[in-house]
């Protein structure tokens, strides 16, 4: 079987930003996603693989440049 062509996007370095992955059951990812939007502002998940495995961006508040 040949290999999923990778998804190319756009990536964003922003201060505080980071680009997260949850994998795992979908009660699992659930369960984390809970967590991460009572403690952090994120973005709504992006949804893989029956909801077992979702991408976001999480708010952590950081305001220094990012030096990469």
């Amino acid at each position: 079987m040949a290999a999923r062509a990778r998804r190319e996007r756009e990536r964003r370095y922003l201060p505080g930003i980071a680009d997260v992955r949850v994998c795992g059951t979908e009660e699992t990812v659930k369960a984390v996603l809970d967590v991460l939007d009572r403690e952090f502002r994120t973005t709504s998940a992006r949804e893989y693989d029956g909801g077992q495995r979702v991408y976001l961006d999480l708010d952590a508040g950081c305001t220094d440049p990012d030096t990469d």
